[in-house]
């Protein structure tokens, strides 16, 4: 499938009616995301962040530049699965639909560290933080889109091309048993280690609940904060001179996932569930590790087992 043109001012539909939640919201793709959605009236935008008082300037120049006010902050440290229970609780008590979910923040390259719940850092947040919040939110989605036969109802995952690069990743693709340490393999084995799962992740997903849309996406190499402070010493001083000679602005980063999250579904050039696009539209076809369906298997029963040892509700029936 080649690239598609698209435009988001206006190629977006009328989006009225629409909850869209943006994890990462505050800054890079997720705010030029975040941007781009307002300019097409859906009810309501959650923007979820760690740290608060960026999220509220984040909101306060949204609102402003979209001359759009319907922008909520919600705390949310993807790290800690305290904190996305709680940011889900919040949500779910505020809302009764869920349109759009972007699983957009993300870590690159880190120190390694472990999350509070002791998990390697870039996985925990990459990956463990966004299944737990899917799993919360997803009764949430499913009621959308079965109680309204034309909703749709769609989950876009922020992925990278890094989860195809076998060469880097752990033997075997993936190496859960080893995401209890801190630094079993190296920064940036552990960050294409973290994307696989993104990928697997929503392969299953898509097979599993057929009614929502569920897609991972390749926003490009882009200019960004994940370069930034975040990133360990190794991925900033190897990477971040060739990233920003090549990478592209935000706005564009964000192409993929606004594709994705609002085109057409279906047909030869539309929107199909369970695939894993390049900008823009571009089907990139599975292969290696993120082609095997026996890792798609194992790791939705491990994460499944991770997460109802820190009050995972399970998944929905089918």
């Amino acid at each position: 499938m080649a690239r598609v043109k698209f435009e988001p001012a206006k190629d977006i539909p009328d989006l009225k009616g629409k909850v869209v939640l943006v994890t990462g919201g505050n800054a890079g793709i997720g705010k030029a995301t975040i941007h781009a959605i307002a300019l097409h009236d859906p009810a309501r935008i959650y923007l979820c962040a760690r740290r608060r008082s960026a999220a509220e300037a984040a909101a306060a120049e949204l609102k402003s530049a979209c001359r759009y006010d319907r922008i909520d902050v919600l705390d949310l440290d993807l790290a800690s699965l305290d904190s996305v229970k709680k940011c889900a609780a919040d949500f779910n008590q505020r809302e009764h639909r869920l349109d759009l979910l972007f699983l957009n923040a993300g870590v690159a390259g880190t120190a390694p560290a472990l999350s509070p719940e002791g998990y390697e850092f870039q996985f925990a947040v990459n990956h463990m933080g966004h299944a737990l919040l899917t799993q919360l939110l997803l009764p949430k989605m499913l009621q959308t889109r079965r109680s309204d036969p034309k909703a749709d109802v769609r989950i876009v995952a922020t992925a990278s091309d890094a989860a195809f690069s076998d060469p880097v990743l752990p033997k075997g693709g993936l190496a859960l048993n080893a995401m209890r340490q801190p630094n079993a393999y190296g920064p940036l084995s552990l960050y294409a280690h973290s994307k696989l799962a993104n990928v697997l992740f929503i392969r299953k997903l898509s097979q599993l609940y057929p009614e929502i849309s569920a897609t991972a996406v390749h926003p490009g190499v882009v200019k960004s904060d994940i370069w930034g402070k975040g990133a360990g010493g190794l991925m900033t001083m190897l990477l971040k001179p060739v990233v920003w000679a090549t990478a592209v602005n935000v706005d564009q980063g964000a192409k993929s996932q606004l594709w994705c999250a609002t085109a057409p579904l279906g047909g030869a050039t539309g929107v199909k569930s369970g695939q894993y696009y390049q900008p823009v539209g571009k089907i990139r076809m599975f292969k290696g590790a993120a082609a095997d369906l026996k890792l798609v298997d194992e790791l939705w029963e491990w994460t499944n087992n991770e997460l109802a040892r820190h009050g995972g509700i399970g998944w929905p029936a089918v």
